[in-house]
């Protein structure tokens, strides 16, 4: 038998902000709220993503970061699309086929230029 990764968890001032930023930005919906954070589903994938809301401020460079593919867009494309949604290039030089972003609260992630493909529709609740 092994494990399985059932939730990834985000610790962020601003949970609502941050479920907004990422659903929108991966497809995912909202599904669940409580008074400390909200929780995002895709239609397929596990884990959820949960944001967590916390009092102290990212510290430093994320030890662990998403890389993200586009899944109907050229990278340029999905760029301009992040950006618009509030995403920001980040300090951190990229190096390859990859553009290092920043989520709203400043947590790096990579844009990747290969394409995936997108998850199935509608979205369930397993």
């Amino acid at each position: 038998m092994a494990s399985r990764i059932g939730d990834m968890v985000i610790d962020c001032a601003d949970p609502e902000r941050m479920a907004a930023f990422w659903s929108e930005a991966l497809n995912y919906r909202i599904f669940a709220r409580d008074g400390t954070g909200v929780a995002i589903r895709g239609a397929t994938t596990s884990p959820d993503i949960l944001f967590i809301r916390v009092p102290e401020p990212k510290p430093a460079k994320n030890r662990l970061h998403f890389d993200i593919c586009p899944t109907d867009r050229t990278q340029a494309e999905e760029l301009d699309r992040l950006l618009a949604l509030g995403a920001t290039h980040s300090a951190i030089t990229a190096s390859g086929s990859w553009i290092v972003l920043e989520d709203p609260e400043g947590n790096e992630f990579c844009l990747m230029s290969k394409q995936i493909p997108a998850e199935p529709a509608p979205f369930h609740d397993a």
